[in-house]
């Protein structure tokens, strides 16, 4: 039953199933592959890409693990929680890029969080083109129920329009 559990990680329903935490500037956008000034992916699978604007924009999706099948049963082993996300800039202007993943129990308290510190990308200076972050969950303690992933940034000159952080083939997937 390892599956990835987000619902449109990479913009091909376009903002379908996505919370709209920020939707700052210009707001976000999907846009194609490769994007202007923008880098080839690598998975010719992967089409699309959420694209940030010159405010701060951020999207989130909870995931409620009893509704997508998981029985309470098989939470209580704690399952390994893995979690992935993809993220680039532009070749013309710097962003930012952030994410934050919860483990939630049944009253979306926090059991454990990832949150790593938050990346700047400058094109003068830095490799751009696309990374992965990953994390994988362990030893979280008892009453998994709820996951949340967001994520987002903005770009670094307020330039309106889509300049910022570009997403794309987010994962979260439970190792049961």
């Amino acid at each position: 039953m390892a599956r990835n559990l987000l619902k449109n990680p990479a913009g091909e329903e376009q903002m379908e199933f996505w919370e709209l935490t920020e939707n700052g500037g210009s707001q976000w956008q999907v846009e194609e592959m490769p994007g202007d000034c923008g880098y080839n992916f690598g998975d010719d699978g992967v089409t699309k890409y959420f694209s940030t604007s010159f405010e701060l924009c951020l999207k989130r999706q909870v995931v409620d693990l009893v509704a997508e099948g998981y029985a309470p049963d098989d939470l209580a082993a704690k399952p390994a929680v893995s979690v992935a996300d993809w993220y680039s800039g532009r070749t013309d202007c710097g962003c930012t890029y952030q994410l934050t993943v919860c483990l939630l129990d049944e009253n979306e308290e926090i059991l454990q969080e990832f949150k790593p510190e938050s990346v700047t990308l400058d094109p003068d200076c830095d490799d751009c083109s696309w990374k992965q972050v990953n994390h994988t969950f362990n030893d979280y303690g008892p009453g998994l129920r709820f996951i949340s992933f967001e994520h987002g940034g903005q770009d670094t000159k307020y330039w309106d329009g889509w300049f910022g952080v570009r997403v794309t083939g987010s994962s979260v997937i439970v190792e049961t």
